[in-house]
């Protein structure tokens, strides 16, 4: 029986291949496996590597030294300890960022937090639980998913590390980020995040790892930390799949997140 059900579920599955053939998330390609690229289209992402500042996560030109810290880190600290980001938001990462965000391509989630896992493997290690930016309840109604929840449980599932999607909630139904100036996006989601009273328990004393699409200015994920701080958590790490550095947007290119 076990032998059936086997030989049923790999013709399945050869059937499907032929059907519904894997193909290269830049170029649509044919390609081994979904959610993969193409030899022509890896160049088209810029994968961010050490040297970078200990706590922003944004990359150095050349090596400045262990503990060495951006301005940005030591002007404004963050209430989060640590920030990393797979990629640079730019060329074909932005087109897989929006796929998932706006045209529901979410069979790219597991392999964009493949590339997640590579560049946070530390704060991975260290999270005693993996919490998702959230949405406001009447736009997950209109959109049917959370592209960050998405990201996060396809994380946990590699990591085996708890994921915890209810421990913060979006209390308020903010604008949408897009085109707003950094004061103006931390206006939107000041206290617009909370710990329901009924879940601190499950946050009080542990590492949260926080999970987002993109890293922008920062405003989102400085809201959402607070809220976990304020809700008992000992610290807070975040991980992005892309993050928006200098040159991501020409000067007469609107932004699209």
């Amino acid at each position: 029986m076990t032998a059936l059900k086997a030989f049923f579920s790999s013709f399945a599955d050869r059937t499907a291949q032929i059907l519904f053939p894997a193909t290269c998330i830049g170029c649509a390609r044919l390609v081994s496996a979904p959610g993969t690229l193409c030899a022509g289209c890896w160049p088209g992402i810029r994968f961010l590597e050490k040297p970078w500042c200990e706590v922003m996560g944004t990359p150095f030109s050349h090596d400045m030294g262990k503990g060495f810290l951006s301005a940005d880190a030591i002007a404004n600290p963050p209430p989060f300890q640590r920030s990393r980001a797979a990629v640079s938001y730019s060329g074909l990462a932005r087109v897989m960022v929006q796929s998932l965000k706006y045209r529901d391509q979410t069979d790219f989630a597991p392999r964009m937090a493949q590339w997640m896992l590579r560049a946070g493997s530390e704060l991975v290690r260290d999270a005693d639980m993996i919490v998702p930016v959230p949405l406001h309840r009447s736009r997950f109604f209109w959109r049917r998913f959370n592209q960050s929840a998405e990201l996060a449980r396809a994380l946990a599932g590699l990591s085996k590390k708890p994921f915890a999607p209810h421990v913060v909630v979006r209390t308020k139904n903010t604008r949408q980020q897009v085109g707003l100036k950094l004061a103006e996006r931390q206006e939107n989601v000041r206290t617009a995040f909370s710990v329901p009273q009924q879940h601190r328990i499950e946050i009080e004393g542990r590492r949260v790892l926080l999970i987002d699409d993109v890293y922008t200015t920062g405003a989102t994920v400085y809201s959402v930390t607070k809220a976990l701080l304020k809700g008992g958590a000992t610290a807070v790490d975040v991980l992005t799949f892309a993050r928006v550095l200098p040159g991501d947007f020409r000067p007469d290119e609107p932004e699209t997140i």
